[in-house]
This record gives C-alpha cells, structure tokens and sequence, in this order.
C-alpha cells in the first residue's frame, strides 16, 4: 500500500507517520508538509514545500497512491472565521481536488473533530468549518472518503502538540488519563489508536463515512 501523509509534524500527524512505517502492509509514505518530520526511513519520501496548494512539479510523486492521511490542522483560538476557513477549508478542498484528479481511485482520511456540525449552521465557528469541509469534501469523487472525528486524544511515545495551550493540557491532563480512559471511554482515543484506524479503514473500509471517537477506538 502506498500512501501520502499530510500533517506528520502535528501531533496526530506524528502518531500516524509511526505506525505507517511500522506496518508491513505499508510500501511507500509520501509526507508532504511546510517543515521537515526529521525522520529517516528507507519507506519514507519527503517533500518540504512552503505552497502546499501549489502541486507543481510534483504531480508524478502524487499520483498512483492508495490512500491520502489528511491530518493536517490548526487550533481555531484567537483566529477569524474567514482565516481560519482559509487554512481548514480552502486549502484542504484545494489539495484534495488535485489528488482526486491524478488518483480517481484514491481513499481519502480526514481528520476532523468531535463535535463537527454537519449542519454548518451551529453556534461554534470551528465546528461549522469542520463541517462544510466534511460535506465538500465527501461530495468529491473519491473511491471513498472517511472522516475520523476523535475527541480527547492522548499523545503516545514521547509525541508532544506543537499548539502550547494543548501541551499544558495535555501536561495537566496526562496521569488523569488511565481514570479518563475508565470513565468515559467513548471520549477519549490515543494517537496510536487514531493511527491504527486510520490504517485499518484505508485497507478495508468502514460501513459509514463518519467515524466518530467510540468507532475510532473499535478500529484502532
């Protein structure tokens, strides 16, 4: 299986450049981001470009994949609506219609979020965005498309969020983990699960195209 990663310096993102080199099933990871991952593996090729939109050059590179991870994402704190549309939906939507263009065939995974209105008319920005980004991006001719929507994600093996808010949180956060895990576990996922999911649904599918933080863990 080959496949192209966006977002491996994010957290989730780091979660799932780990576990794709370490399935067999998995020949060839194509990350594509605005700074290097720093990992070195003879499965990973890397391309480093400041335009992610901008697919210029690199259309041979692009084409012939199984599967394109999208974990690619900002916080929405302190942001306008109309930039952080820009970056969550106008830039995924762009990338994701090149790659349908040059792999007709191609399953696409996006990772979204718990509480995503389908709606696009709740009360909470971020979650309209989220949501018109699912519906657009479910409404492009993709083999299939799947949209993970995790909650509470535990950071696994010394992988730490670039955002500072989530690192305190997660500080905070972590040794409550175990009695979060007990407590509510249809909330709470880890980047490992997430990952193992992600590979799962891109070799056999799932029945819907929505899965929410309770179907994530059943796969992972």
């Amino acid at each position: 299986m080959k496949l192209i990663l966006y977002g491996a310096t994010g957290m989730v993102g780091q979660g799932v450049l780990r576990e794709c080199l370490a399935d067999s099933d998995v020949e060839h990871v194509l990350v594509i981001g605005r700074n290097s991952c720093g990992v070195d593996n003879p499965k990973l090729t890397e391309i480093v470009r400041t335009d992610l939109v901008d697919s210029t050059g690199i259309e041979e590179e692009l084409s012939g994949n199984d599967a394109c991870l999208f974990c690619l994402g900002v916080s929405a704190a302190g942001m306008s609506e109309e930039r952080y549309t820009e970056i969550t939906h106008d830039l995924t939507l762009a990338v994701a219609r090149t790659l349908v263009q040059l792999n007709p065939s191609l399953t696409l995974i996006y990772v979204s979020g718990a509480g995503t209105d389908s709606s696009e008319k709740g009360r909470s920005m971020w979650a309209r965005v989220k949501g018109k980004t699912e519906n657009d991006l479910l409404a492009l001719p993709f083999e299939s498309a799947y949209m993970f929507r995790p909650a509470f994600i535990q950071p696994m093996h010394g992988i730490k969020s670039r955002t500072r808010i989530y690192r305190v949180l997660y500080a905070i956060a972590g040794p409550l983990f175990p009695v979060l895990n007990a407590l509510f576990p249809k909330y709470v996922t880890t980047t490992e699960q997430v990952a193992r999911a992600m590979l799962a649904v891109a070799k056999q599918g799932h029945s819907t195209p929505i899965l929410e933080n309770e179907a994530i863990r059943d796969k992972g």
